[in-house]
Formats: C-alpha cells, sequence, structure tokens
C-alpha cells in the first residue's frame, strides 16, 4: 500500500523536493534565502498560503530547537499538520438502519468510482453495502455504478434517466433498511458550488435522507479532484458553507503535481480526509495516513 501511495504522489514529490533538498538548514533555522525557496517550492505544490506560511515558522522554529535538515525538518512539521485530518471512517454497529454516505462534488471529480472503491474497502471488512445511483442526469452514470455493482456483487438501486434523484436514494434508503444492509453510499450529479438550483437539490436531498432517519445523512463526503489545485480548496469551502461538508476524498493524486492540495485542505477545512486516490485500481484509493503521506512527499521511503 505504501509503495502505491509513494508512485502515486511521485509527480507531486519531485516538484517539491527538488527546490529544497539542497537547503542546509542547521540549528541556525531559515535565512531569507532558505525561507524564499521553501515558500516557492511549497506555493509550487498547491499548498495554499495559509498552510505555507505556516509550515515555514514552524520548519524555523524546529531547526533551531533541535537542528538537522531542511526537508526532514518539513517532513515533521507536515506530519504534524495533517494529523489533525487523519480520521478513518468508522462505521458503528448497526441499529436496524443503514450508515448512509452521502457523496457530493463537481463534474468529473471521480464521485462514481470512489464510490466503487469505497464500497469494495467497506465490503471487505466484512460490512454489507448497498449503492444508490442518484446521479440521474447522466445515463452513463446510472450503468457505470450498476456495472461496478456488478463486479462487486453490491446492490444498486436506480430509476430511469431524469427521475427525481431524492426519490431514488430515498427509496434506496428503504431498501437498505428492510434488507438489513449495513452502509448504504448514494452517489448524487456532479455541479458546480455555482449552480444554485443543484445545490439546492442536494439541501433536498438531505431533507428527504433525513425523514427516512432523522440522524441522516450520516456523512455527507465531498469528492476533490486534487488536479484542481488551488480551485479544489475554494470549491471544498463553498460546498461546506452551502451544505456542510463532513469529510473529504482527495482523487486522482497519480497525475498531478499538485498534491500539496491536500496539505492546503488540511490547514484550511479542517475537515477529516477519508480518502486518497493514487491510481486506477479498485486498491487505489488508501485511507489517509498523515505520517505515510508526509513520508511518502518527500522521499518515497517506507517508515
Amino acid at each position: 500500500m505504501f509503495k502505491r501511495l509513494s508512485q502515486g504522489i511521485a509527480k507531486t514529490r519531485a516538484s517539491l523536493v527538488s527546490g529544497i533538498k539542497s537547503l542546509t538548514g542547521g540549528n541556525q533555522g531559515l535565512n531569507d534565502e532558505d525561507k524564499e525557496a521553501l515558500e516557492t517550492s511549497l506555493l509550487l505544490a498547491d499548498c495554499g498560503v495559509s498552510a505555507t506560511t505556516a509550515l515555514i515558522e514552524a520548519t524555523n522554529t524546529r531547526l533551531k530547537k533541535d537542528g538537522g535538515t531542511v526537508i526532514d525538518a518539513v517532513k515533521q512539521e507536515v506530519s504534524t499538520l495533517l494529523g489533525d485530518a487523519e480520521e478513518p471512517l468508522d462505521i458503528p454497529a448497526s441499529n436496524g438502519k443503514p450508515f448512509i454516505i452521502l457523496v457530493v462534488g463537481v463534474n468529473g471529480a471521480g464521485k462514481t468510482t470512489s464510490i466503487a472503491k469505497m464500497g469494495k474497502n467497506l465490503q471487505s471488512q466484512g460490512l454489507k453495502v448497498m449503492f444508490a445511483a442518484g446521479d440521474t442526469f447522466r445515463a452513463a452514470a446510472v450503468e457505470q455504478l450498476k456495472l461496478w455493482g456488478e463486479r462487486l456483487d453490491i446492490p444498486v438501486v436506480a430509476q430511469q434517466t431524469g427521475a427525481d434523484p431524492a426519490s431514488v436514494i430515498f427509496d434506496a434508503c428503504a431498501a437498505a433498511t428492510s434488507r438489513n444492509f449495513d452502509v448504504l453510499i448514494a452517489d448524487t450529479a456532479g455541479r458546480l458550488q455555482t449552480q444554485t438550483n443543484l445545490m439546492s437539490e442536494l439541501e433536498k436531498i438531505k431533507r428527504v435522507i433525513g425523514k427516512h432517519d432523522s440522524s441522516a445523512p450520516h456523512e455527507t463526503m465531498l469528492i476533490i479532484d486534487s488536479t484542481m489545485g488551488q480551485n479544489a480548496l475554494s470549491q471544498a469551502e463553498l460546498f461546506d458553507k452551502l451544505i456542510k461538508i463532513d469529510s473529504l476524498v482527495v482523487t486522482k493524486l497519480d497525475g498531478t503535481s499538485k498534491g500539496g492540495i491536500v496539505i492546503a485542505l488540511a490547514k484550511q477545512l479542517s475537515r477529516p480526509i477519508r480518502y486518497i486516490g493514487v491510481g486506477e485500481g479498485p486498491d487505489d484509493l488508501q485511507n489517509f495516513r498523515a505520517d505515510a503521506f508526509a513520508q511518502a512527499l518527500f522521499d518515497g521511503n517506507e517508515i
């Protein structure tokens, strides 16, 4: 798993490490040139201004206290910063109703594929999983989820293209309850955070799910495309403002040098990062681990 993680974020590592590996550090801390070089490297990796400023200050303090190399000090500070976002998805014991996960995000972020991979992950833990094909705007989305369901032997509740997504998901809630499923993962249509009518539809879906179970959805999970860089952060902030996000999944880290967006999200959104996507395979959606991510990000060698 670590090898796949290391390979998956190789582009970000190459970009980030090249700018700071020559910085010497030591007990004197960072001089102005070192600070500028570190700032440039972190910003180019899309760590964002807030996280970059915090990391430079923390790295400088660590060096003055403990000495060592800049790259090791930054790695430790990144691990510490990311630690607050490390909180694996925990499905509580069933009380006769399924744990309902509502998956949201913009077009092309990888929602449907992430749902399939997450379903496989939960299934491997011995949980009974069901999918709801709530993306009724695209026939391809429904068919894609059905195909994944067949491959994984996970039932999919779906209706025809154009059906009311809230109705589809409500029916899935009833089916999952009556058949004693542990987890229901509901797909939704991709939408831009600026599309007011579609964001309102998500609010309606949440209300309808709440009629089935007043405590649900138990998790509203936002899928973030890491290749969007800082745009992904603005998306996350607006989704959270409009419909309240509980957690994040960061996808496509294998296709970008902007993997520092994980650091920016952890610093500014203060939401758990449940999973990260580091490849195309069904096992390439990994539980987010702060130490492992920092280790892979800076030197690629297993802890």
